[in-house]
C-alpha cells in the first residue's frame, strides 16, 4: 500500500518543477476499467494511469506528449474528450448547428405568432356573457353561501 502511494506522489513531486500536476491532468483522463474520470475513480487501473502520467511529468512531457502517450497505451477511451476527428467531429459540430437552427427557426417563427395572436384578437370581439335569470339567481345564492 505504501509502495502505491509513493508511485503516485513521488512523480507528482518531480512533476512540479515542469509546472504540471497530476492532479491538474486527472480530469482530461477517463479510467478506461470504469469509465470514470481518474480524479473521481478508485479503481486500481485508475491508480496505474495515474502512475503512468506521473511518469510521463517526470521525464518532462508536455501537455499534448502525455495525451499522445496515454492514447497510445490505453487507447482513445482514455480521453474525457473524444478527438474531433472523424465521426467523433460530429459532437463538437452538432450541438452549435442546432442552437443555430433552433434560434433561426424562433426568429422567424415568434413574428408569425405575435401577429396570428393580434389578428385573431382584433377579429372576434369580447363576448358578454349574459345569464339568464335562473343561473343568475343560483350564482348569488352559491357567492352568498362563501362570503356568509
Amino acid at each position: 500500500m505504501a509502495t502505491a502511494a509513493l508511485a503516485i506522489v513521488a512523480p507528482v513531486a518531480v512533476a512540479r518543477t515542469s509546472g504540471l500536476t497530476v492532479t491538474e491532468l486527472e480530469p482530461d483522463f477517463m479510467c478506461v476499467l470504469c469509465h470514470e474520470p481518474l480524479n473521481a475513480s478508485q479503481a486500481p487501473q485508475a491508480d496505474q494511469e495515474r502512475a503512468t502520467i506521473g511518469r510521463l511529468l517526470a521525464q518532462g512531457k508536455t501537455r499534448a506528449q502525455i495525451d499522445d502517450a496515454m492514447v497510445d497505451n490505453y487507447g482513445t477511451a482514455v480521453l474525457a474528450l473524444p478527438p474531433a476527428t472523424g465521426f467523433n467531429a460530429a459532437l463538437y459540430i452538432l450541438p452549435p448547428v442546432a442552437l443555430v437552427l433552433a434560434l433561426a427557426s424562433l426568429a422567424v417563427a415568434l413574428p408569425r405568432w405575435r401577429r396570428r395572436g393580434r389578428a385573431a384578437a382584433a377579429v372576434a370581439p369580447p363576448r358578454e356573457t349574459v345569464l339568464d335569470s335562473a343561473d343568475a339567481q343560483r350564482l348569488d345564492d352559491e357567492l352568498a353561501r362563501y362570503d356568509g
